[in-house]
Parts: structure tokens; C-alpha cells; sequence
């Protein structure tokens, strides 16, 4: 099990941001706000978003964001496990207004990658 989280599974560029929000479906597990659509590429691909309009200090945000990827990196194998061949683009966005702990948030994210390998195995 791969737990990296490389340069390549970063989504970057405002096009492609932008292309996910428009084109993507979006669900609650919260309390996180999750954004997908099907990528063409050979990876998924993330982007974590912790809003200055609820976290006003930088250092406040760069935690919920530091504590998603930790997240993200350990659970991401329940999605590569269970559809191989399917590769997503996904925003998560924080949208408690309060700092949740890690357990909490790890707890979201599981749930996230189980809907998302359940909604890659139905199209499949």
C-alpha cells in the first residue's frame, strides 16, 4: 500500500478547478464538501480547500487543509482498491465552522472514499 501523496495527485490549475465545479456532482459527508467527476487522466487528483471566510487566520486553515491530506493519503487505497480503472478529479472543501479533530475528519473521509468506490463500481 502506497501511502504517498506525490506532486501528480495534486489538482492544479484554475481551469481544471474550474471545469470540476461546473462539470462535477457534489455530496456532504460531513464535514467535508466533496466534488468529483471522472478524470481522463492515469491518477486522481485532489485539491483540499479550507475557506478564509470561516477560518480567518492562515495558520487555521493550513491545519484543517494539513489534517485532510493525512486524511486523503492514508484512505486513498480504499479507493484504488476498489476500482482500479477509475480515476477522479475531487475537491474537498471543510465546511464545519468549527476545527474538528483528526478522528472526526478521518471518519468523513473513509465514508467519502467508500461512496466514491461505490459510485466508480455502479458506473463500471
Amino acid at each position: 500500500m502506497d501511502c504517498k501523496f506525490p506532486k501528480q495527485e495534486r489538482l492544479c490549475g484554475q481551469l481544471r478547478i474550474k471545469q470540476l465545479y461546473q462539470e462535477g456532482r457534489h455530496f456532504v459527508c460531513w464535514p467535508l464538501r466533496v466534488t468529483y467527476r471522472l478524470s481522463e487522466d492515469d491518477t486522481t487528483q485532489v485539491v483540499l480547500w479550507a475557506p478564509k471566510s470561516i477560518f480567518k487566520h492562515a495558520v487555521d486553515r493550513n491545519r484543517m487543509r494539513r489534517l485532510m491530506r493525512e486524511a486523503y493519503r492514508l484512505n486513498k487505497h480504499i479507493l484504488e482498491e476498489t476500482c482500479p480503472d477509475k480515476h477522479y478529479q475531487l475537491a474537498m472543501n471543510y465546511i464545519d465552522r468549527e476545527q474538528q479533530p483528526y478522528p472526526i475528519i478521518e471518519k468523513a473521509m473513509r465514508k467519502t472514499m467508500k461512496r466514491l468506490a461505490g459510485a466508480g463500481s455502479e458506473n463500471s
